[in-house]
């Protein structure tokens, strides 16, 4: 068997795996998934979450040209195949979805490739991922490095079966066949083609593959994401902000609390009562530690607390 070892995380992955785990919130990832839902709704975006949500069941079928199988890159790239998908693909495989579950005629329109269904779907993952994956994009890359660094290690002392059979309990390889515990029972046939692994730090249970097996073979393998969450510490919120303030000082537990939502610089010195440059030096060391995630959009400089900053502000 040719295989493949990615190294990176894929984002088209990841956005519609996170989108299952926001659809179920008692799930692994439970503590993950009512923040994320506290953030869509405090951004606005949680329409943005449920039109992905009927596109994406958190069971069952989803479609292929959600999660293009090229090498993973980055977002905007990703996110520009996805929406040049022809009208026959797009026919093909939204028309294989089990009923629209309230997205009304959005569904169909997107499965006729309609210009302005595919624009509100560019706009639903572009603001979905912007409030949901990027505040933890640091850690998930972060975990999920260690993750392959352990596999490349394996491969290079042990070969390519080394890694096969510790891709999880629920897999296993008996040469020249790898056997996966499925949803469904199928057979995929590589003839030739080869197979790339794929990290993921969202998907959970049991490797994945796409549906069409005449699409590039690649196989979606969750990743070890112990510790992620923290126990609860039982501690008021009284007792957290002064320990916060504490460590941090009062004018950056300030701006660390004030980020339950993305904020301006600008903003965020007017949240905490002091200077933009104020605000911009004290940005600067939280996001060095890890604890907040900064990026630009457009003329404006935007923050947001990662997980880790999420973590320290609740005491966790």
């Amino acid at each position: 068997m040719r295989t493949r070892v990615g190294t990176r995380l894929d984002p088209m992955w990841e956005l519609v795996l996170s989108v299952h785990q926001v659809a179920l919130p008692e799930s692994y990832f439970g503590s993950w998934s009512r923040l994320a839902r506290r953030r869509l709704v405090q951004a606005g975006t949680m329409r943005d979450a449920e039109l992905l949500a009927t596109l994406t069941p958190a069971r069952g079928y989803f479609p292929d040209f959600l999660t293009p199988a090229a090498l993973p890159t980055e977002f905007e790239a990703g996110l520009e195949t996805v929406l040049s998908t022809s009208k026959q693909r797009l026919r093909a495989e939204v028309g294989r979805l089990d009923g629209g579950r309230g997205a009304g005629p959005w569904l169909d329109d997107v499965a006729a490739g309609r210009p302005a269904a595919l624009h509100r779907l560019g706009v639903a993952m572009r603001r979905y991922h912007r409030t949901v994956l990027t505040p933890h994009a640091d850690q998930a890359t972060e975990i999920t490095g260690r993750w392959v660094a352990g596999l490349a290690h394996r491969t290079l002392a042990h070969g390519v079966d080394a890694v096969l059979s510790t891709l999880g309990p629920k897999t296993r390889w008996r040469a020249p066949v790898l056997e996966v515990d499925y949803p469904v029972t199928r057979d995929l046939h590589l003839d030739g083609r080869g197979l790339s692994l794929v990290p993921t730090f969202f998907g959970i249970n049991h490797p994945i593959t796409l549906a069409d097996p005449e699409l590039q073979p690649v196989l979606v393998y969750p990743v070890s994401r112990e510790p992620f969450w923290r126990p609860d510490r039982d501690l008021t919120d009284r007792q957290q902000a002064d320990a916060l303030s504490e460590l941090l000082g009062p004018t950056r537990a300030a701006v660390l609390r004030a980020l339950d939502t993305e904020l301006s610089t600008t903003a965020l010195a007017a949240r905490t009562a002091t200077s933009p440059s104020s605000v911009s030096r004290h940005t600067a060391v939280l996001r060095r530690a890890g604890l907040i995630t900064t990026w630009r959009s457009g003329t404006s400089v935007l923050h947001l607390r990662t997980t880790m900053g999420n973590d320290l502000v609740h005491g966790r």
